[in-house]
């Protein structure tokens, strides 16, 4: 086991004792009070005086190296909470990371979103604590799958979702995120659009959309284990309970749900909402985080882990911080095209009506 691609884990931990004091601390938890606060629902005392010890450092080490934390809706609370400066679905970093005025940006994610920020900001230093945090869909699919596609569908136009790689974005027309991926398609030219890499992203899209969809069969590999008998089985033991599912999952899945959205529409439709009971069929995590702030809502979780999103974690964090490691980099060669296919999804949403 590593604590990134380069360093044993026993060697990096034996690097951090010696520059830090990271024993459990009741002190650092106490000075920590507001942040526990927030997250005592989900992380108990003991647990947070853990974590306090390595939250103060990494608070301290990012004003020293002029750091921002960028963090995504599924990781989990002791970092969504405690140390995020910014957090939010992949459209929300993706419009951030061209906002932050720091010169260095700690991406807590998996790497596709930290290709992401680097392609929108090249001139600054884009970490990821851990770069073997990979995503299904990105591995799914390559520039030359695309390009195949464009061949068999001429003149169709490409929407790549977030969930890619530099290259295949720069293959694209324009990018898309779960949040906004009706809204793209159907702003494309044309009666056929090519939707990758998720096909039940494309299929729930399809459903709702004017246009012909084709799409390749890339998959999730956190939400198309869902099944719609598991949600019937929830609904069955309490007709009350609120269903909420991600659009990656399978179309019979978004079928028995009361709402289907993006992770940060899901998180909006629970606090618009509050409802008593509810399932929200994603990662896990998510469900963690948004639980810490409405006590008043029971989260039943159906958990399907991703373990790509599970390999960040608040010590490496902040063994990046301390080396500035892992450094992500994109060839500069992609950059102009993945970039426009990235920034033409940005300036749709930003336009009125």
């Amino acid at each position: 086991m590593l604590m990134n691609t380069q360093t044993p884990i026993a060697d990096a931990r034996a690097t951090l004792a010696a520059h830090y004091d990271l024993a459990p601390s009741l002190a650092a938890a106490e000075a920590l009070a507001d942040r526990y606060a927030r997250v005592a629902r989900v992380i108990p005392q003991a647990e947070w005086a853990v974590h306090a010890p390595y939250i103060r450092e990494i608070d301290r080490l990012k004003r020293e190296r002029g750091a921002v934390i960028l963090a995504h809706n599924y990781m989990t609370p002791e970092i969504f909470h405690g140390v995020a400066d910014v957090s939010g679905d992949s459209l929300a970093l993706a419009i951030e990371a061209t906002r932050v005025p720091q010169q260095v940006i700690v991406q807590c994610g998996v790497h596709f979103m930290a290709e992401t920020s680097k392609i929108l900001n090249p001139e600054k230093t884009v970490l990821i604590p851990d770069a073997r945090a990979g995503c299904s869909l990105a591995s799914s699919i390559t520039a030359a799958d695309i390009a195949a596609m464009r061949a068999q569908y001429p003149g169709a136009r490409v929407v790549s979702y977030v969930n890619t790689t530099a290259a295949v974005k720069a293959a694209s027309d324009i990018c898309c995120t779960s949040a906004n991926a009706l809204e793209v398609v159907e702003a494309m030219p044309g009666d056929t659009v090519i939707m990758t890499p998720d096909g039940f992203l494309a299929r729930n899209v399809a459903a709702k959309s004017t246009k012909r969809i084709v799409w390749w069969e890339g998959t999730c590999m956190v939400h198309e284990r869902f099944t719609a008998e598991e949600l019937r089985a929830y609904r069955a033991a309490d007709p009350d309970i609120a269903i909420i599912a991600h659009p990656e999952c399978t179309p019979e899945v978004v079928a028995e749900a009361d709402y289907t959205g993006s992770t940060s529409a899901m998180i909006g439709w629970v606090r618009a909402n509050r409802p008593r009971k509810v399932v929200m069929v994603t990662e896990c995590s998510m469900s963690d985080n948004v639980a810490a702030e409405l006590p008043e809502t029971e989260f039943v979780r159906p958990c399907n882990i991703c373990p790509h999103m599970k390999r960040i974690t608040l010590e490496n964090i902040l063994w990046s911080l301390h080396t500035m490691t892992e450094e992500v980099t994109v060839d500069p060669a992609l950059i102009p095209k993945a970039r426009a296919a990235v920034e033409a999804m940005i300036a749709l949403g930003r336009k009125p009506g």
